[in-house]
């Protein structure tokens, strides 16, 4: 694979870059949010993760405005919450997000759970590409859907530019899911990478339940790293885009420091665990 660093981005099918890695902020608490994201900025890092359902857009935007970063150098993501998943609702968020953040647009706005049906899931889909065709998001796509969402997603895309015009679908960038050794969903991953979808990696670190895993712990003591960079390393390897969170600032450096060291094939190959075994919730089994 190509030689990433901090400054490394993927080209998404929207047309626009992601930076390799994220900075995520959820269960960042408001008042601590402007400070940290100014921090991972300082780091290098040019990518934040919110959402409406943190409560922290408004602050995270802040840091980015503080940052002393052009606007253009950074990506801002932000999600429709999971159980809102109407077109009006859509609507009014990404209205909302504008307004509280002052950002001009907003990089990549993802539905953050396939929850609420089709009807209500497609809905939410028609209203983020409204958006980008207003110019108000860049990039659009879905977090915690599983293959079966997907192709509800793409078949509702197809039948749109077949009935309304080629582009009236819109475009799926992004699937934003639970990833890491223990959980390595090749279902979801194959999908996505077959049609050029950025795969993101939420809970890269397992949060902090694998730190003195027997398989980490050699691998961090022959490279000089921690088991944590271990894991990000895995994940930037597999072509995810890590999205790590700390509050902690050697936490966020520490996260930030992955790009010195590569993984063998071998290595990787004693990390397919098999196994599956989500830490957070798990909406891409989900089925309502």
């Amino acid at each position: 694979m190509a030689k990433l660093d901090i400054n490394s981005r993927y080209r998404m099918p929207s047309g626009f870059d992601i930076p390799v890695i994220g900075y995520g902020v959820y269960q960042t608490p408001a008042d601590q949010a402007s400070e940290v994201v100014q921090h991972a900025i300082k780091v290098g890092y040019r990518h934040i993760d919110s959402a409406v359902a943190y409560r922290n857009e408004a602050p995270s935007a802040e840091g980015m405005k503080k940052s002393g970063i052009p606007r253009e150098e950074l990506f801002f993501t932000t999600k429709v919450p999971a159980r809102q998943m109407t077109y009006e609702n859509a609507k009014q968020h990404i209205e909302n997000t504008l307004k509280i953040t002052g950002l001009d647009y907003v990089d990549l706005y993802l539905l953050h759970a396939p929850y609420g049906g089709k009807t209500n899931r497609v809905g939410a889909w028609k209203a983020l590409v409204e958006a980008v065709e207003a110019g108000k998001i860049r990039s659009i796509g879905v977090s915690n859907y599983g293959v079966h969402h997907l192709d509800e997603l793409e078949a509702y895309i197809k039948s749109t530019n077949e009935n309304e015009g080629n582009g009236k679908g819109g475009v799926l960038s992004v699937n934003q899911i639970e990833l890491h050794p223990w959980l390595a969903r090749k279902d979801i991953v194959g999908w996505c990478k077959e049609r050029g979808v950025i795969v993101e990696a939420y809970s890269p670190l397992v949060q902090a339940t694998k730190l003195n895993d027997p398989l980490l712990v050699p691998l961090a003591k022959k490279y000089n790293k921690t088991t944590s960079q271990i894991l990000l390393r895995w994940s930037l390897q597999q072509g995810f885009v890590p999205l790590p969170k700390s509050v902690t600032k050697s936490r966020i450096e520490e996260n930030a420091d992955i790009y010195d060291f590569e993984l063998t094939g071998e290595e990787l190959a004693k990390l397919d665990t098999g196994v599956y075994e989500p830490c957070t919730w798990d909406p891409t089994i989900s089925h309502d």
